[in-house]
């Protein structure tokens, strides 16, 4: 059949929304939080995956997001939508300015970069105790006054469909086809008539932007931002779930993100052990799966539904390697 794998997951996606309200708070938690990572790596998946930009700043634009939409609806009194959405257009705006910056750099240098400029937001953040609270932390108004997490799992779920389903229009377009000529071979792609530049800064601000509405529904939903939230050790988690996952394409790293926060509290019992767990099964998958773990099983479950040509259509060609 056609499309199988499309209504087998839109059929998994009406099970889990009908079975949300018996799932324990604890779990509907750890799903909430998979959720808002999940915008987070499809999102740095675009930027790195797709554009071959490697950023170690995303989890500065989230943080940004979400203390920008705090403080709005705590200074103006505006509706908590309308102060994520101006969060995310300032991380737009910011994620363009950073890829006018770096529209030279690549590889190391950008890293270096993106991860200086996370260091400045962080410190910004932690010191300006008027304005952000610093370390105490920003309390938050809550996205709903319930007294269950159910609307929260709703809206997380809502955010993370309209999320891949943006990105992936985006890699279906010529958009997408011109980052990945730009991931391949910027100066080929530059010799063909791509204009390099303005398609780098397209891609920094369009997955900053995604991070920024990831950050505001977090912040929304914890009720306390702390400038931790852009700290280096949950960008490496990040990482770590894209790269796992697949970071060359969307459906892979949204699944990276739910495995990996998954496994991280069934492993809570040994405690900081399992962070070095990660971290021997993230070496693996670069020795071993360079396309990640979840990428074999992806595109044998898009091929139920129309072939090789339909995984081509869903998500981002990987490398030459990956088609074996």
């Amino acid at each position: 059949m056609r499309h199988l794998h499309v209504y087998i997951l839109l059929a998994v996606a009406v099970l889990a929304l009908a079975y949300a309200p018996r799932v324990n708070p604890y779990w509907m938690h750890v799903a909430i939080i998979a959720m808002f990572y999940g915008i987070l790596a499809s999102s740095w998946s675009l930027l790195a995956g797709y554009a071959g930009l490697f950023s170690l700043g995303h989890m500065a634009f989230a943080s940004i997001g979400g203390y920008a939409s705090a403080l709005l609806v705590q200074w103006y009194g505006i509706p908590i939508p309308l102060g994520m959405a101006a969060g995310v257009a300032l991380c737009c705006a910011l994620g363009g300015l950073i890829g006018w910056v770096c529209l030279r750099m690549s590889g190391p240098y950008l890293a270096i970069f993106t991860l200086g400029f996370a260091e400045i937001v962080r410190i910004t953040f932690s010191t300006e105790d008027d304005i952000t609270a610093g370390m105490a932390g920003l309390h938050t108004e809550p996205l709903f006054r319930a007294a269950t997490r159910l609307p929260y799992f709703y809206t997380a779920f809502g955010l993370l469909v309209v999320s891949l389903a943006l990105m992936g229009a985006i890699v279906q377009s010529r958009w997408g086809l011109f980052l990945r000529a730009i991931r391949e071979d910027e100066q080929a792609a530059a010799a063909s008539g791509i204009d390099v530049a303005r398609f780098r800064i397209l891609a920094f601000a369009i997955a900053s932007g995604f991070a920024g509405l990831a950050g505001g529904f977090y912040g929304h939903y914890i009720g306390i931002l702390t400038p931790s939230l852009g700290g280096l050790d949950l960008m490496a988690v990040l990482v770590v779930m894209a790269v796992i996952g697949g970071m060359e394409r969307l459906p892979t790293a949204v699944g990276g993100a739910f495995a990996v926060e998954f496994l991280l509290e069934l492993l809570r019992e040994y405690g900081q052990w399992r962070l070095p767990i990660f971290g021997v099964i993230l070496l693996l998958t670069m020795r071993f799966a360079r396309n990640g773990l979840l990428t074999p099983f992806w595109l044998h479950f898009v091929r139920l539904g129309g072939g090789a040509r339909g995984a081509a259509a869903v998500v981002a060609p990987g490398r030459k390697d990956s088609r074996a």
